[in-house]
């Protein structure tokens, strides 16, 4: 983790340093001197960081020297903040001094005295404060020179990843072919699906080759599937010659030739040799037309050129057809670069086989009566393993030497990693995977410390925290969000996380992360990452274990003010304070004034009902996530003082009425979350000039009417400006007279960045409203949009709507009460519409060919309509009566209709009469939903309709009357 935090400040120490010349921010004494001797320091320690954290884990007195590097390089970080915000703060006092000249004269003459002798003060104020950084700077950079001459007491050295030390400190263990079968539980359906796959015939897109990844975290049980497969007497039989090879890191070629080699020719006595091409030529002559299998174990390159080196794919073209290459990995990264078509991803075993595996070994070779005292514990003891084979071998081994129930008991009560023989056995693939990623990454992954077990985390919430913690450093703000997906992505190919949940169109929205894993980066972070619980009957006084807590994360408090003991210094190092599952109404002001380093700061879901205007004096402070807050009604005008301040989520506190008006001075904010806040009548409008504003989930429409609101509030117009806007927009609200020229100033069409539209109208349902459809014209967003939801509009046709066709990468329409519409637009000729849904559309009586595309009488049809569309959605069509297929006339040629569909779900549709002829010949189609259709129900009734020949081949079908309060599946 010291590599990773000093890679950031040495980007800071630069910036700072460039900040300090060039914006005129000046610090006396020898302040850059200071900085650039520091940040030399640095980067000679840096040279052997990699070697220092790997001899922490078995040399105490290593990891002491690096918690004083970490110590002080974390004071440093606070000053260099400390630097940056005088500059933020000098930037936002010029703006503030350029509107005041712009105010009217008689303003400026009541306030020139007043602001002369407060200018005056302040002046001297800053000078003294710039002083006291500078000294401490100083002060600092004395402290990393004996820290900095220590390291050469521990003979540290420079070490690349993968190379000799990595293997001297984690000596990774050489697997064979061999398996005990008596050892093995579970993994059942995975045999049986590895097996099809080596022992099916090749597919003509296959070729004669195929390459199977079994891809899975450490300790998961890859090799030894892969072992189970290659012992099978039916692979044995089918293939003529077969190899396993246990690959390792680094990627050696020649070193896994010759094991080729050496397997291939058995005891026979072979040249070695030292040129690859000699090496590869002899193994193609082996094996040309032969059905080879070939085992590579364990493989952790993800490099193409090493892989291509190898000509491995080459080799197997002389194979003869049906050859396989089975590789196990722990990074699906490997999967991608060998190009391999699918892959078995190994996932934690069932709590029974868990419990069966544990057994086995825990009892073994002890009498029935001897170990049935001990059942009840052993099962609570699997709990900790939560599926990992390994971890239930390695604590069945420990229990196993223990012979009485308070020893298992001991186990039992002990945090995993307290367990030596667990931080050897299963930690230690852990740390392989580990000390595999870059320092930056590691960073990442030891965030994910603060967060409960089990904790279902949000992937944008997470990237948002690394950034708030400075884990992202990066001169483009939009290059630290495209940073953090790559590093969510690193973690998710090298099987960190799991339990992934995404939206309909398949992208990943969440995930959590393995019990054990939680353990693992609770381990390398126990001094740093604090979780506690509070105890039944505590109060909110918190006590902290010591001062080197950096990261905070209180479970379960009880209702009440949060605070700190008065008397504490443990808690002026925190940097994040996270609360979960708790009753929060509020943080004592003492609390907040003791955390001046905090940088994150999470009481969502509490019952916060105020906040102290304290908040203000975190300057640090980057990340507040109020959300979830019912009580909340306002937040006090100090947070506008936070200079810092990145994110603030602050969605479903549906009291919140209005947010400060001074939130312009918020020169850092890029994200405002504010979704679900329904007493919130606008948002102020200071925030129009937040131009690096990138994420505005909702905004509030404000209602005309109150001038005062007016005048304060910010305009649709004012997005204009917001260039950077990206992911979700909501706009909530719509539907007063001046709103059609709002939209076209907030030129929609230019904000490339946005993947999702969500347009609400006031809810009125009344006749066509006036102005709906000029606001519908004006709507056009960018052709990049991916997603788009049309809400509550009073349209009488879709003529206004023309522009949807231009939406080429569209995958997802939602379309709901539009009460006076009475035919459904032109969907038809999307090319990348995979969802659709379209609910309470009353006036609707037919949906016929204008609906698949066609928008003259005149015109013809042709080719695929909906080529893409996966799944339609129909609800609450109260006068929906025919569905209109394509007849001979309508089409010049042949014409396909829905090809991809998989699902087709018509629900509150009591008129409709039957389902489109083309809908019969689809074959894609996996489940059909009917419910509250009455006609339908009767025509398609099982076995009996006069239509239901027409259905009976769809494998889901659910007919549910609206009586019924469940699915009657047929």
């Amino acid at each position: 983790m010291a590599d990773a935090l000093i890679s950031v400040l040495l980007e800071q120490l630069a910036s700072v340093v460039y900040q300090h010349t060039n914006q005129a921010v000046k610090l006396v004494l020898n302040a850059e001197k200071d900085v650039k001797s520091f940040s030399s320091k640095l980067k000679a320690i840096q040279a052997v960081l990699e070697d220092a954290e790997k001899k922490q884990l078995t040399d105490a007195r290593v990891e002491d020297w690096l918690e004083k590097l970490k110590d002080v390089s974390y004071e440093m970080d606070d000053l260099l903040d400390e630097w940056n915000t005088e500059i933020l703060r000098r930037q936002v006092e010029e703006k503030q001094e350029k509107e005041g000249e712009n105010a009217p004269d008689t303003k400026k003459k009541v306030c020139f005295p007043m602001s002369s002798v407060c200018f005056c003060f302040g002046q001297a104020n800053k000078v003294i404060h710039r002083r006291n950084i500078a000294k401490r700077i100083g002060e600092l950079n004395e402290k990393l020179t004996s820290i900095a001459a220590e390291r050469e007491m521990y003979g540290f050295h420079q070490s690349t990843k993968g190379g000799p030390d990595d293997q001297q400190l984690i000596q990774r263990k050489k697997t064979t072919s061999l398996v005990d079968i008596s050892t093995i539980f579970g993994r059942e359906e995975e045999k049986d699906m590895l097996l099809s796959k080596l022992l099916r015939e090749s597919s003509p897109e296959e070729g004669r080759f195929l390459i199977i990844p079994i891809v899975g975290m450490g300790g998961m049980g890859k090799t030894t599937l892969a072992q189970l497969a290659y012992n099978d007497e039916k692979v044995t039989n089918h293939f003529h010659k077969k190899v396993w090879v246990c690959v390792s890191s680094p990627f050696d070629e020649i070193k896994i030739a010759r094991a080729i080699i050496e397997s291939l020719y058995k005891n026979e006595t072979q040249k070695s040799s030292n040129e690859l091409e000699t090496l590869l030529l002899c193994i193609r002559s082996h094996v040309k037309d032969k059905k080879l299998l070939l085992v590579l174990d364990d493989v952790w390159t993800e490099n193409q050129k090493e892989w291509e080196n190898l000509k491995l794919p080459v080799i197997m073209q002389s194979c003869a057809e049906g050859s396989r290459i089975l590789v196990t990995t722990r990074k699906q990264g490997v999967a991608k670069m060998m190009r391999a078509s699918s892959m078995i991803y190994l996932d934690k075993l069932s709590d029974r086989d868990c419990l069966a595996l544990f057994n086995s070994i825990a009892f073994f070779d002890r009498k029935k009566d001897e170990a049935a005292g001990f059942g009840a514990i052993g099962e609570e003891i699997v709990k900790k393993c939560k599926g990992l084979p390994l971890a239930a071998k390695t604590l069945g081994s420990l229990v196993w030497f223990k012979k009485t129930r308070e020893k298992w008991r001991d186990v039992l009560n002990s945090k995993i990693w307290e367990l030596e023989e667990v931080e050897e056995q299963v930690f230690r693939p852990l740390l392989l995977s580990y000390y595999d990623l870059t320092p930056a990454v590691k960073r990442c992954l030891l965030c994910c410390a603060i967060f409960p077990k089990d904790y279902h985390f949000k992937k944008n919430n997470l990237i948002e925290l690394w950034m708030s913690q400075d884990y992202l450093n990066s001169k483009e703000n939009k290059e630290k969000r495209r940073k953090g997906e790559n590093y969510f992505e690193s973690l998710v190919m090298r099987s960190f996380f799991q339990d992934f949940d995404g939206n309909e169109m398949g992208d990943i929205l969440g995930c959590k992360m393995h019990d054990i894993v939680h353990d693992f980066v609770q381990f390398l972070t126990k001094k740093e990452c604090i979780i506690i619980k509070a105890a039944k009957g505590d109060n909110q006084i918190v006590e902290l274990p010591g001062d080197k807590v950096r990261h905070l994360t209180l479970t379960s408090v009880p209702e009440g003010p949060l605070s700190f003991p008065t008397s504490c210094c443990m808690c002026r190092n925190i940097r994040t304070l996270s609360i979960f599952n708790s009753r929060i109404t509020t943080i004592s002001p003492g609390s907040i004034l003791q955390m001046k380093c905090l940088r994150t700061l999470n009481l969502s879901d509490s019952v916060v009902s105020e906040l102290p205007k304290e908040l203000g004096e975190l300057i640090h402070l980057r990340y507040m996530d109020l959300s979830h807050n019912m009580y909340l009604k306002e937040l006090p005008d100090a947070v506008c003082d936070l200079f810092n301040l990145q994110t603030l989520v602050l969605v479903w506190c549906e009291k919140l009425e209005k947010l400060p008006k001074a939130m312009g001075k918020l020169i850092n904010l890029k994200h405002l979350y504010v979704l679900g806040c329904r007493a919130l009548r606008y948002l102020p409008k200071g925030i129009g000039s937040l131009k690096s504003l990138q994420a505005l989930d909702c905004f509030y429409v404000c209602e005309g009417g109150d001038t005062d609101n007016e005048a304060a509030a910010l305009k649709l117009g004012d997005l204009g400006i917001m260039d950077q806007l990206q992911g979700s927009l909501e706009i909530d609200g719509l539907g007063n007279k001046d709103d059609a020229s709002e939209i076209e100033k907030a030129q929609l069409g230019n904000k490339e960045h946005l993947s999702h539209l969500g347009v609400v109208f006031q809810d009125e349902y009344e006749e066509q409203r006036k102005g709906d459809e000029e606001i519908v014209k004006a709507l056009q967003p960018h052709q990049n949009l991916e997603s788009l939801d049309i809400r509550y509009c009073h349209i009488g046709t879709t003529e206004s709507l023309y522009w949807i066709k231009s939406l080429h990468n569209l995958r997802k329409i939602y379309l709901d009460g539009w009460p006076v519409c009475e035919f459904l637009p032109p969907l038809g000729k999307l090319p990348s519409l995979e969802i659709l849904e379209i609910e309470c559309m009353e006036k609707v009586e037919k949906v016929g060919v204008e609906f698949l595309g066609i928008e003259q009488e005149t015109e013809t049809l042709s080719g695929i309509l909906f080529p893409r569309l996966e799944r339609l959605y129909f609800q609450s069509m109260d006068n929906w009566e025919e569905w209109e297929g394509i007849t001979k006339e309508d089409s010049s040629s042949e014409v396909t209709i829905m090809p991809l569909l998989y699902i087709l779900q018509i629900s509150e549709c009591p008129n409709l009469i039957a389902l489109p002829d083309f809908l019969y010949k689809i074959t894609t189609l996996h489940t059909l939903t009917i419910e509250s259709c009455p006609i339908l129900e009767q025509d398609y009734e099982k076995g009996v309709g006069k239509e239901w020949h027409n259905i009976s081949h769809i494998p889901n079908l659910t007919i549910r009357p609206e009586s019924e309060s469940e699915s009657e599946e047929v």
